[in-house]
C-alpha cells in the first residue's frame, strides 16, 4: 500500500469511527469504564437535594451558611487494544476482510477513549508480539495506531493469544482495560486469560466470517492454510471431511465463550456482515 492510499484509508476509518466515538460510544464508553475512584474538587453552597453526607463543616460554620464538598471521577484509565494480524484475520467472503473490521472496532474504541483523556496502546500478534506501542493521549498517537493496524506486515502467519496476553500482563503494571480481537481460531490460552483477567478488565471481542463455519461441498478442492502456507487438496465431497472441520471450528468458539466467561472477562462475536456498532453498544449497556 503506497502512502497517499494509506493516508486517504487512515482518514476515511478516522472520519468513520470518530464520528461513532463522538455520537454514541464516548458516553457509554465513560459509563462502561470507571475511573479509579472520585476525587475532591471544589467546595459550593448547598443546594436542595445535595447528600448531607457531602456538607464541609469547617466551611459552613466560617460562613454560617451550608456548603458542600464537590467530588469529581479521577479517570487516567488506560485501553489497551491487542490486535491479531495472523494470517486467517485476512480471510473475507463479503466486502470486507476480518483485519478490516478488526481496524474499524479498533480504532473506535481508541477515539473514545481519546474522548475521555485516557491513554491507548497497542499489542499486534501471531504467534509472538509483532509490535509494541506504549500507551500515550492524543489524536496523532491514535492515527498512528490506526495506521500500523492498516499496513503492519506480520512476520509469521500463526496465532498464539497465550503470548500475547503474558506479554500484555508482563508491559503494563496497573490495571488496564484490554480488549483482545481475533478470530479466536487457537487453544491453549485460558490459564493465561483467567491470571491476566484478575488484574485487568479483558473483553474478548470475536470477529468471523460465517462462511469460516463450514465447508461447501465443491468435491477436490486445493486449499492453502492460512498460517502455515501449506497447500492441501481436500475432498470436500466427503460428508466427514466437512463434519470434522465444522467439528472443530465449533470447538474453538465454544473454548473461546467459556474461557472468557469462566475467567470473569468479557466477550462478544462480530460476523464481518454485521453492524458492530450493534454489537459494542448492546455490550456496553450489558455491562
Amino acid at each position: 500500500m503506497d502512502t497517499k492510499e494509506l493516508l486517504k484509508k487512515v482518514r476515511k476509518i478516522e472520519i468513520k469511527t470518530r464520528r461513532l466515538s463522538d455520537h454514541v460510544f464516548g458516553g457509554e464508553y465513560h459509563s462502561t469504564f470507571k475511573g479509579r475512584g472520585m476525587t475532591f474538587s471544589e467546595v459550593r453552597q448547598y443546594q436542595f437535594g445535595d447528600d448531607v453526607r457531602n456538607i464541609d463543616w469547617n466551611v459552613t460554620a466560617r460562613y454560617n451558611e451550608p456548603f458542600v464538598k464537590v467530588f469529581e471521577e479521577e479517570r487516567e484509565l488506560t485501553l489497551m487494544l491487542v490486535a491479531d494480524i495472523s494470517g486467517s484475520e485476512f480471510f473475507g467472503t463479503h466486502q470486507q476482510f476480518k483485519n478490516e473490521i478488526v481496524t474499524e472496532i479498533a480504532a473506535t474504541l481508541a477515539f473514545s477513549a481519546l474522548q475521555n483523556n485516557d491513554k491507548i496502546g497497542l499489542i499486534l500478534f501471531s504467534d509472538d508480539v509483532e509490535l509494541f506501542i506504549p500507551p500515550k493521549k492524543g489524536k496523532s498517537h491514535v492515527l498512528r495506531i490506526i495506521r500500523e493496524l492498516l499496513e503492519f506486515e506480520p512476520n509469521s502467519k500463526k496465532t498464539n493469544i497465550a503470548q500475547a496476553l503474558k506479554f500484555m500482563a508482563s508491559v503494563m503494571k496497573k490495571k488496564a482495560i484490554v480488549f483482545v480481537l481475533s478470530d479466536f481460531m487457537d487453544k491453549g490460552y485460558r490459564d493465561t486469560l483467567k491470571i491476566a483477567a484478575k488484574k485487568h478488565d479483558i473483553t474478548g471481542i470475536r470477529v468471523y466470517d460465517r462462511r469460516e463455519e463450514q465447508i461447501p461441498n465443491l468435491g477436490m478442492v486445493q486449499m492453502e492454510d492460512e498460517e502455515t502456507g501449506e497447500l492441501l487438496l481436500v475432498n470436500t465431497g466427503a460428508k466427514g471431511v466437512r463434519n470434522s472441520y465444522h467439528q472443530y471450528y465449533r470447538e474453538r468458539v465454544d473454548d473461546f465463550q467459556e474461557s472468557f466467561t469462566k475467567s470473569g472477562a468479557g466477550a462478544l462475536s462480530c460476523r464481518v456482515d454485521e453492524s458492530y456498532v450493534k454489537k459494542l453498544l448492546g455490550y456496553f449497556k450489558r455491562r
